[in-house]
């Protein structure tokens, strides 16, 4: 007997059950698109889970040929929280999966 009055076969099938719900858990993630944009909506992007960018929405009134350097600043500015949302998403998804303990390589 372990502490807790667990045996080995009760932590394995507990062990088990938790890899499964990981699993579940980022393939679940990995499905899921997350949007974020920049310059009032005027840029939108499109990630899923896996960080691949699915879409890139550009208001025509953004295009400025006088000022392309503004336009790359709304690109990499929704890039970048697209890229914190899902991020925040999968750490919070493993929180609560391992109750906050960090296991590394996972997420």
């Amino acid at each position: 007997m372990l502490p807790g009055g667990k045996n080995m076969k009760d932590l394995m099938k507990q062990a088990q059950r938790m890899q499964q719900e990981m699993m579940k858990s980022q393939e679940d993630l990995e499905n899921q698109i997350f949007e974020a944009s920049s310059g009032g909506g005027m840029v939108k992007v499109q990630m899923n889970g896996k960080y691949e960018v699915k879409s890139i929405k550009i208001d025509p009134q953004a295009v400025d040929p006088e000022d392309v350097e503004m336009l790359e600043d709304l690109i990499l500015a929704a890039l970048q929280e697209v890229q914190e949302r899902v991020a925040t998403t999968s750490s919070d998804a493993m929180s609560k999966l391992t109750g906050g303990m960090k296991i590394p390589g996972l997420f």
